[in-house]
């Protein structure tokens, strides 16, 4: 697959938190050069070099998406559900998901809440939530939801394939936190596969971020890295914000994060990176976040490595509907891999 096939394949690949299957399976077949290796928890990972005494440098995406999980089946069919990962609970309603069965088959179903016609207006005012809806796959019984394969534990996701605008470079879809992300360190190992570096280049495509940063913390004891890189479709904020204010915006390059609430950036590694941009020309936003996590933070606090945070601005993530340009894409793309030709032992070091 191109760049492009890539990025569409992996945002319509079903996969929320826990059920990362088929992302782990395009990810090794495209890094089956790497000869890459899956663990009992699905997180994927490879090196550049064996048995390499150079730094090691993990780059890192989830693969992971946010979804539901069916938690209970009513006698009318209907399923109660909860989120898998960070929802807002206004992003449900009347949004198609699919539900995968226990043998593997993708089965339609709708978010449903009580018809406006049948609320009070008690009802009509109130904000939503996830345990006034159902997701609704057309079953008249609990036997007839039984019989599809569905009921207790069934992972779903939105139901949105992703398209490509080739004369504006953007890509809508669900999923791109973080299938752009994967996308991305798909490519850099693949770019900097032959080339000579200074460190050993290791990729982390790792599970269940969107439920607490769980994955990648078997990759990261499993690669020993020596500093970390991780990738993130972030949410972007220019549809809403004033200009001032514009941190993560849509054709503005990659952004890079002095903080969130997970982690304060290491100023150090976030200066060379912010350097090499400057001096290569690559398009980069900073950015400092009042709230968010990502899974440098599980990694800079387990033995103080040294991570930092490059993302894709991603416009309405963790909803069913979202944008992203090829041209921020690059940019994360570009920037990684200088940054990775600078990363000797005497660099990280320094870090």
């Amino acid at each position: 697959m191109d760049t492009i096939e890539r990025i569409i394949a992996l945002s319509d690949a079903f996969g929320p938190s826990g059920f990362e299957d088929d992302i782990a399976s395009i990810v090794k077949s495209e890094l089956a050069e790497y000869e890459p290796v899956m663990d009992h928890m699905t997180n994927v990972r490879c090196e550049k070099e064996k048995d390499s005494d150079k730094p090691r440098v993990m780059i890192d995406a989830h693969m992971d998406e946010t979804g539901a999980i069916i938690q209970a089946v009513k006698p009318n069919g209907t399923m109660r559900f909860i989120p898998l990962g960070g929802w807002s609970a206004s992003s449900f309603p009347r949004s198609p998901f699919i539900i995968r069965s226990k043998d593997g088959k993708d089965i339609p179903a709708v978010v449903a809440q009580k018809p406006v016609h049948f609320m009070s207006k008690a009802e009509r005012d109130k904000t939503p939530e996830t345990s006034d809806m159902v997701m609704d796959a057309g079953c008249v019984s609990k036997e007839e939801a039984e019989t599809l394969g569905i009921g207790i534990g069934s992972p779903a996701v939105p139901d949105v394939k992703c398209r490509y605008d080739e004369e504006r470079k953007l890509f809508y879809g669900k999923a791109f936190d973080d299938r752009i992300g994967v996308a991305a360190a798909i490519d850099v190992l693949k770019q900097l596969k032959d080339e000579e570096l200074p460190c050993n280049l290791c990729g982390s495509f790792s599970v269940q971020e969107e439920v607490g940063e769980r994955g990648v913390r078997a990759n990261a004891a499993a690669l020993k890295p020596d500093v970390m890189i991780a990738f993130e479709g972030c949410p972007a904020d220019d549809t809403f914000s004033e200009e001032y204010m514009i941190q993560a915006g849509l054709r503005r390059g990659a952004m890079l994060r002095h903080y969130d609430v997970s982690m304060i950036t290491n100023w150090r590694f976030q200066k060379l990176a912010l350097d090499i941009a400057k001096e290569k020309g690559i398009p980069v936003q900073e950015s400092v976040r009042s709230g968010g996590g990502t899974n440098a933070a599980m990694v800079n606090i387990s033995e103080g490595i040294p991570a930092i945070v490059i993302s894709v601005p991603v416009r309405y993530i963790h909803s069913s509907n979202c944008w992203c340009a090829l041209e921020d894409y690059e940019s994360v793309v570009e920037l990684t891999k200088e940054i990775c030709r600078r990363l000797d032992y005497r660099t990280v070091n320094s870090l």
